[in-house]
């Protein structure tokens, strides 16, 4: 899995398909400055918008998810152990919302 948002095989794979980044936009139902922040890394894609990245791009729904990177999380600004643990329950609780939203699409597809 890539750490960041593969710019380079997303420029890469919407040339070989004769299309620019706003194809990604419009697929996924995102204003441009939303999908730039995907490229910049500044926030996660959710399971739709991968979903509509895939079949833009005529790509692997997993390929693609693997490509869109792992987001840069928020400093720990928690001084304390149980804070800090509330605060990886809640990226934990995310995980698992963003994977149901990831299985549900899957099951619709099938």
């Amino acid at each position: 899995m890539s750490l960041l948002f593969d710019v380079a095989w997303f420029d890469s794979k919407l040339a070989a398909c004769g299309l620019g980044r706003a194809a990604l936009a419009d697929a996924a139902g995102l204003h441009h400055s939303d999908l730039q922040a995907l490229f910049a890394n500044a926030r996660a894609p959710s399971a739709s918008e991968v979903s509509a990245f895939a079949e833009v791009l005529d790509a692997d729904l997993v390929e693609v998810s693997l490509k869109c990177g792992i987001a840069a999380r928020e400093p720990a600004h928690a001084t304390n152990a149980c804070a800090r643990i509330e605060s990886i329950e809640a990226r934990l609780d995310a995980m698992d919302a963003w994977l149901a939203e990831f299985e549900e699409l899957t099951r619709r597809r099938a």
